[in-house]
Order: structure tokens, then sequence, then C-alpha cells
């Protein structure tokens, strides 16, 4: 991440723990799920762009649409006050699914390329977050 992207996320998480309780949504969760998703739009942004050759293009196609769900979901819970519970829990799993279809097609392609292994590992990271996240919201 670069600095500016740092610090308004930083600004983001303050104003975040200044708030009510947001549909049972734990807000240092959120913070942890944010920064997943910003990750791995990074992650496969980077990994799209690095690919190369007809070989590699389910797996490049692949991580545009998950860079672009990632940061769908990451702008959402920048947003809890425009959201309810239903459709945030429908955008985690969503994002959950793609984190980790994209994570098993990057490691297919992981021993020709460096950035599809750590594009998966990102990926998988990432599910784990929005997974943790759907798990508290369902304890609420």
């Amino acid at each position: 991440m670069n600095d500016t992207t740092t610090k308004m996320m930083d600004m983001r998480s303050q104003e975040m723990q200044q708030m009510p309780e947001t549909s049972g949504m734990d807000t240092m969760m959120m913070q942890e799920c944010i920064e997943a998703c910003s990750a791995m739009e990074q992650a496969c942004t980077m990994c799209a762009d690095s690919m190369m050759g007809a070989d590699m293009s389910m797996c490049r196609s692949m991580c545009a649409n998950a860079a672009d769900v990632a940061s769908a979901m990451m702008r959402m819970m920048m947003r809890p006050n425009g959201m309810t519970r239903d459709t945030m829990m429908a955008m985690l799993q969503a994002t959950t699914m793609m984190a980790t279809m994209c994570a098993d097609e990057c490691m297919s392609m992981a021993d020709m390329s460096e950035e599809c292994r750590m594009c998966a590992e990102v990926c998988r990271q990432c599910a784990m977050a929005c997974q943790k996240m759907m798990d508290s919201m369902s304890m609420a």
C-alpha cells in the first residue's frame, strides 16, 4: 500500500471505531477485512498485469475479476451505514468464493509465476478474513 492509502485507511479506521455498532459488525474485524480486501485487490491486479501467453488467460481473467470483487467489498465496508446485514453477508460470501477460486487458479500457475504464488497466498488470507467476519456476524 502506498502512504496515501495507508493514511486514508487509518483515518477511516478511527472513524469506524467512533461509530455505533452497525448490524452487529465488529469494527476492528471490519478493518482487518478491509485491509485484506485491499491487499487482494493489489495482488490480483499485479498478477493479472504480469501474465503473458494464452495458457494464462483463465488466470489473468480470474485475477481481474477477483480484484474488482475485492474492491467492491472494501468500498462497501467503508460505508457501513449504507448496508444491511443480509447484503453484507452476501457480499462477504461472494468475496470469499472469488478469493478461494482465484487462489486455486493462481496456485495452479505458481510454478510458472512468482506473482501467481504470492497472489494465491493473499487471496487465501482475504478469504479467511471474510470468513472470520461472517462468523462474527453470525454470532451477533
